[in-house]
């Protein structure tokens, strides 16, 4: 699959990068900001998770990356909004349930699979002329020329609370050790996605930083659009 030309070159598209951790409000933000400026909207993590199902739905090892990485290379995998859909199957709330959850950084760091995905990324946005893209490489590994930059980042107890609440954990009367359970993954992911080899979690040196920690959500996509 082709890709953008100058390895992440916007190329005249319209790209607008938004990274971060997990819980710090990637997702709502970019749909929002993709809805406010009309451009399409793009989960690059959404795809990860579904190489993830693909693989224990085939029953292989999410790390056996020569098996991992062949799945990558061969699976249809459509994001539409919200909708995930791989090999024709509806897995979009298959992908962010736990058992998906507990392996998709090990599938993430493969590099053949990164290099897969990141090409199939470009490529989306390169048919649509660009769009709102939100991930932890966007800005330093798919799109270095991207028009903005945001990185997101919240506090841990505030990422985790959030995160319980999106999974329905709160809703099961657990409470605090929810929160703590959620804290604790949180903490795990957030160690192996910044210390892989492969396009790790970091900060491009020319993102704009927003701590959404104590912001409301109008208020950071007022701010990103004040930047665009």
């Amino acid at each position: 699959m082709s890709g953008v030309e100058g390895a992440g070159d916007s190329g005249g598209m319209r790209v607008v990068a938004i990274d971060g951790p997990a819980g710090s409000g990637k997702t709502s933000v970019a749909q929002a900001l993709a809805a406010r400026l009309g451009l399409d909207y793009l989960d690059t993590g959404a795809m990860y998770r579904a190489v993830t199902f693909a693989v224990l739905r085939a029953r292989g090892d999410p790390a056996d990356r020569a098996f991992t990485a062949a799945v990558a290379r061969t699976i249809d995998v459509r994001v539409t909004g919200e909708q995930v859909l791989v090999d024709g199957v509806d897995a979009t709330v298959e992908i962010r349930g736990t058992p998906v959850d507990r392996a998709v950084s090990a599938v993430a760091a493969n590099p053949e699979v990164r290099a897969e995905m990141v090409a199939r990324q470009r490529d989306w946005a390169r048919r649509r002329g660009g769009g709102v893209v939100e991930g932890r490489d966007i800005g330093t590994v798919v799109f270095p020329q991207a028009d903005l930059k945001v990185y997101l980042r919240a506090d841990p107890e505030v990422r985790a609370l959030r995160r319980a609440r999106q999974s329905g954990a709160l809703d099961l009367g657990t409470g605090a050790g929810a929160v703590e359970s959620v804290a604790a993954d949180l903490a795990r992911r957030d160690t192996i996605d910044s210390t892989r080899q492969a396009a790790p979690l970091s900060m491009a040196s020319d993102a704009v930083v927003i701590d959404t920690t104590d912001q409301t959500f109008d208020e950071t996509i007022e701010q990103i659009l004040a930047l665009l």
